[in-house]
């Protein structure tokens, strides 16, 4: 049995939201494999079904972000799964945007949802799978930023990222846990691109020193 919480805020307002991706990648899971979020419990709105075969609860807090934690807490008291079987799905703002990192464990980072999660289980031994949105770009903050729509190449962006949050929750339930972080814990081709050209200068500039 495994539990996929996703994370984000109730409420249309917060509906097509950066903070909401936890939500929304959980949404493309639900149809992939007809399950319908739709049963009130557990503090979460939820459904019951199967990826792969194995048996999952799909979830969403209604709580709000920053008391995500006494959902997952009921959720693992009734269900009783393990640690590794708990999958948090969620936004990062200090990774870019349209990538993601998976992890099996470890702080919470500055996520308020995570950090709430964390407290309420006493534990931190559980995969997550972090969807990077990015740093605010100008005179927006956090918060416009976090509560804000994408929109454009962004929005795409970020469309292209949890559906590789989706196919990454599919092998972690399959036990590949290993494979997704292959797979998925990549540096962006623009990032790459950038580092490989900032290391020609940098040998070009020595190769300049050493025939000067």
């Amino acid at each position: 049995m495994y539990i996929v919480l996703g994370l984000g805020n109730p409420g249309r307002e917060y509906q097509n939201t950066r903070h909401n991706v936890g939500f929304m990648t959980l949404d493309l899971l639900a149809d992939r494999y007809d399950i319908n979020i739709c049963r009130q419990n557990f503090r979460s709105v939820f459904g019951e079904g199967r990826i792969g075969g194995q048996r999952v609860v799909l979830a969403k807090p209604d709580t709000y972000m920053n008391n995500s934690g006494w959902a997952a807490r009921d959720l693992i008291n009734w269900y009783k799964c393990e640690n590794s079987e708990l999958i948090v799905i969620y936004d990062d703002i200090d990774i870019p945007i349209g990538t993601l990192r998976i992890r099996e464990g470890g702080s919470s980072g500055t996520h308020n949802g995570m950090r709430s999660i964390i407290y309420q289980l006493g534990f931190d031994d559980f995969p997550r799978v972090r969807v990077g949105i990015g740093q605010p770009d100008g005179e927006r903050n956090l918060v416009s930023h976090v509560l804000g729509a994408p929109q454009g190449e962004e929005k795409d962006l970020l469309l292209s990222a949890m559906k590789n949050a989706a196919d990454a929750v599919e092998l972690i339930v399959g036990g590949n846990v290993k494979e997704a972080q292959a797979r998925f814990n990549k540096k962006p081709k623009k990032e790459k691109k950038k580092k490989e050209e900032n290391a020609q200068e940098v040998q070009a500039e020595v190769k300049e020193e050493q025939h000067e």
